[in-house]
């Protein structure tokens, strides 16, 4: 396959490189390998992948080169990306010049060097997981193929990326468990306690301090001490009196 950048694409190349996104591990580095493999493939000037961190917020997660964080506004409004990410819809522009469907954002990325550009949704399950984003330095920068291209690393991307958010949320849920189970070892031996009695104190203890069981974990296994209180260890379990924060002095 020939784009008009003049990059030749074997299908077996587009195929391994592909399969270089689904190997690699963790949100970013998925990420920058989908902006990195877009930029050969497609032969675009800068790529950047964004992804939802809240339901009004895109953020830049992979940018290259580094300029182009630029064309994401971050809040979801008036541009083409949140055009595209809100509506699941590809967005072309050939010229931003001669675009004026979002004129502020076709300025600004007119003025960061960007003149055409392929903005799409990456969608897993029909929900969105973020927005890909291909600028090109010259107006019509991009044709029928580099749109096609571009389809079919979003879809790859949309997958690899679920893939890594999901490995990630698991590591970070077995880390919490470990945490607070170490936590509950050191106030077992400490106080001669069950397992069972050292997680209804950790537990009321957040409760009433409306701290995170992990970093209260966190906190004693870092300290070895477990955050000061009234009252005993028993008294905090039954639900007695209640914690309250250590004070430095």
């Amino acid at each position: 396959m020939e784009t008009n950048s003049g990059m030749y694409v074997e299908s077996q190349d587009l195929g391994l490189m592909l399969s270089v996104i689904h190997e690699t591990d963790g949100v970013s580095e998925t990420c920058e390998a989908v902006v990195e493999f877009a930029i050969k493939a497609i032969g675009c000037t800068a790529a950047v992948i964004a992804v939802d961190r809240r339901q009004d917020q895109l953020a830049p997660v992979a940018v290259s080169p580094a300029t182009a964080t630029g064309l994401v506004d971050g809040e979801l409004g008036h541009d083409p990306v949140s055009e595209s990410y809100l509506t699941a819809s590809a967005v072309v522009i050939n010229n931003t010049s001669a675009d004026h469907r979002w004129p502020d954002w076709s300025d600004r990325a007119e003025s960061l060097g960007f003149r055409s550009l392929i903005i799409q949704r990456l969608t897993l399950a029909q929900k969105p997981v973020g927005v890909l984003v291909l600028a090109h330095s010259d107006p019509g920068g991009f044709d029928r193929d580099d749109l096609a291209i571009a389809h079919i690393v979003a879809r790859h991307a949309s997958i690899a990326l679920a893939s890594a958010q999901k490995q990630e949320s698991l590591a970070e849920a077995v880390d919490a468990r470990k945490l607070v189970g170490q936590a509950m070892g050191i106030l077992m031996e400490r106080y001669s306690i069950s397992d069972d009695q050292a997680f209804a104190i950790l537990r009321r203890y957040s409760q009433d301090t409306n701290i995170k069981l992990r970093e209260i974990a966190t906190q004693l296994v870092s300290t070895r001490k477990l955050p000061e209180y009234e009252g005993s260890p028993r008294e905090l379990e039954r639900g007695g009196r209640r914690a309250r924060p250590q004070v430095e002095s």
